[in-house]
């Protein structure tokens, strides 16, 4: 690895790291571009080394989110465990699709995660709305009783309505992504069940639909190389029933499980470059605590339009390049 390479390393692992740790995810879709148009990678190689990447950052992630018990290991486990299926086939489908192909289908996937960041972030925008929308008139009602007479703690929380109860489980079933656009019926029954005071216990889980969708997730960790924390969260929540919180922190487990098993896959494939993937991964994980301190200190909104943004120009950038050459 030479000088120039590892230098140009150090900012592209701690911008990732810093999306990871301000976001949550999505900053593992930068490592393949990264690894391609900066430091020099051919696609297939890219897609490979990113897995490592990923499996670095879900690591440091997963200890956090441990500590403060939100993870689900059996659970977490059983999913990961079913998905690796989908990640040998991804893997092996991956190595034999033309490279421009390959970097074509990476940029729409980009834009997928784009429009699904934006979506999030105007969500969330509405929810605090509501949300404060209603702490103000129960601090009204709660005014107006106080002046009719002494009011009791029974009272003050029949005052602030049943909508005020219920909210936090009716959001912890609200996935984080482009899901929230395409919600069917099921994920209705699933606010529902979440409504009744959900979780895991309440959850009807389906075998066969866990199976599909276990085994997708799989599938795009093997073939593009990401994480698919966007899309491991909602499945959590709407197949499993987890709750939000707690399904941020077990799709770690599984993202972990599905980038081992799709880098085992790849192991006799090609030649990694491993110090420059060390140099990209610890990077990462350098920047993912100064991300986690930067999101106490800015809006959510500027962060999401920021990284959607960024992705976007990226992901039109690639498509610009790779579809002439088709």
């Amino acid at each position: 690895m030479s000088v120039l390479i590892a230098v140009t390393a150090l900012p592209c692992g701690l911008l990732i790291g810093l999306l990871l740790g301000a976001l949550g995810g999505g900053g593992s879709v930068l490592a393949v571009p990264a690894l391609v148009y900066l430091l020099g990678q051919s696609p297939h190689a890219a897609t490979a080394g990113a897995l490592v990447v990923v499996a670095v950052g879900a690591v440091s992630g997963l200890v956090c989110h441990a500590r403060a018990g939100r993870v689900r290991w059996v659970a977490g486990a059983a999913f990961g465990a079913l998905g690796t299926a989908g990640s040998f086939t991804g893997s092996r489908w991956s190595a034999s699709v033309n490279p421009g192909v390959l970097m074509a289908a990476f940029s729409g996937l980009m834009l997928v995660v784009a429009v699904g960041m934006v979506m999030r972030g105007n969500r969330g925008n509405r929810d605090g709305r509501r949300a404060a929308a209603e702490e103000t008139g129960a601090v009204a009602a709660a005014g107006t009783a106080t002046a009719a007479g002494p009011v009791g703690p029974a009272e003050l929380e029949r005052s602030k309505g049943p909508e005020r109860s219920k909210r936090p489980q009716e959001r912890a079933t609200w996935a984080v992504s482009l899901w929230d656009a395409v919600r069917t019926s099921s994920g209705r029954r699933t606010a529902a069940c979440a409504s009744r005071g959900s979780g895991a216990g309440s959850h009807r889980t389906r075998p066969l639909r866990t199976v599909v969708t276990a085994s997708a997730v799989g599938l795009l960790t093997g073939f593009f190389g990401v994480g698919g924390g966007f899309v491991v969260v909602p499945a959590l929540t709407l197949v499993l029933g987890l709750e939000m919180p707690v399904a941020v922190g077990t799709s770690l487990l599984v993202i972990l499980i599905n980038s081992g098993a799709a880098l085992a896959t790849r192991a006799g494939t090609g030649s990694l470059d491993w110090p420059l993937l060390a140099t990209l991964a610890a990077c990462a994980a350098a920047g993912s605590g100064l991300g986690n301190r930067l999101a106490g200190q800015l809006r959510p909104q500027t962060l999401t339009t920021s990284f959607a943004a960024l992705v976007t120009v990226l992901a039109l950038a690639m498509a610009a390049t790779t579809l002439p050459s088709l």
